[in-house]
């Protein structure tokens, strides 16, 4: 058993030092890297991530002043031309399902319709997108606007339902039987795409788990079946255990919460392995908490990250649910995906 309270203070410490001049509005870094490329002012990532942040650890803001200073920060990022919200390290698409998830969380909506997006309400229009991304070569980032769409265009109010139905449609007949990812003819153990150079010591799919928890998260929220849940349970076990992710478990990063919420999940409708879910999870949990209480949150690169310590976190509160009883803090953690999707 684990106390996670001194991580979740350290959380609240480093969100305090990123803060700006009004309620809502807060840098994602405050310190510059080597190239000199971050935007160390206000950032999308940085007021939407500190929004999800205090949702989850129990310290969101209730005045209502306050609030809607939060509406109007996160608001005024909206592109009123296209609908969509732009950041430099990010899709447009991803960035815009991030802002207006974030102003879920406040019972609030974008200020502009997503008319960049009205273009994939059109059932031939989203196929075409959906089979056009970089299933293959770079899995991960692509599902950043396969998965944004979804969570943008719901959560503005701006799919139908047999809109939602095409796109789950389209999912389930692209499942892969073999790992129950996506995409079906698709999935190699190695990728070759921009954001995966290097060599790895063992091939392994993890980009493409990376790929399928955005879909997955799609999924959840909305209560839908995957296809084959208990392949993608042997393949998050097979990963864990034999070709792993080279940083898994000991970095600030999104990748620990693609893995533990895939298998969580996953195992959760396969309703088989669970006993070795449980197992991996426990000493996943052992490994990540560890390291976490261990590093320099002054100093740790992607603790001071608002957009990695929010993956961070969405790591632990999955874990906390996952495990009952052996992750304990002062509030339990609410993992933003169990209200709406994207992350």
């Amino acid at each position: 058993m684990h106390d996670i309270q001194p991580i979740i203070d350290r959380v609240r410490e480093v969100l305090a030092t990123h803060e700006l001049n009004r309620p809502g509005a807060y840098a994602r870094w405050i310190w510059q890297n080597e190239d000199a490329s971050r935007e160390l002012g206000i950032n999308e990532y940085g007021c939407a991530d500190a929004a999800n942040i205090l949702y989850m650890i129990g310290a969101f803001p209730q005045n209502p002043e306050e609030r809607a200073s939060w509406v109007g920060v996160l608001q005024d990022f909206q592109d009123s031309a296209t609908g969509l919200f732009n950041e430099a390290t990010h899709h447009p698409y991803h960035t815009t399902a991030h802002c207006i998830a974030a102003l879920e969380l406040f019972d609030a909506r974008p200020k502009y319709e997503l008319t960049e997006l009205h273009r994939y309400l059109d059932r031939d229009e989203l196929y075409t997108f959906l089979d056009g991304l970089h299933w293959k070569n770079d899995p991960w980032i692509a599902s950043h606007q396969g998965a944004g769409i979804y969570a943008a265009l719901v959560l503005a109010g701006e799919a139908s339902r047999e809109w939602q139905d095409w796109y789950f449609a389209w999912l389930y007949d692209e499942a892969d039987p073999q790992t129950g990812f996506w995409r079906k003819g698709h999935v190699i153990p190695t990728c070759q795409g921009d954001s995966f150079s290097g060599v790895l010591d063992a091939p392994t799919v993890f980009p493409h788990l990376a790929a399928s928890f955005h879909y997955l998260f799609n999924h959840e929220y909305a209560h839908r079946p995957l296809h084959y849940p208990a392949a993608a349970v042997r393949t998050c076990l097979d990963i864990y255990e034999n070709h792993r992710w080279p940083t898994l478990g000991h970095a600030v990063t999104f990748a620990e919460v693609d893995w533990v919420y895939t298998l969580n999940r996953a195992q959760r409708q396969a309703g088989t392995l669970f006993m070795e879910t449980k197992a991996a999870l426990t000493s996943f949990a052992d490994e990540y908490v560890s390291y976490l209480l261990d590093l320099d949150p002054t100093t740790h690169e992607n603790f001071n990250d608002l957009h990695t310590l929010f993956g961070c976190v969405c790591a632990l509160a999955e874990l906390q649910a996952a495990l009952p009883g052996y992750l304990t803090s002062d509030k339990p953690l609410k993992l933003v995906l169990d209200r709406r999707p994207f992350i």
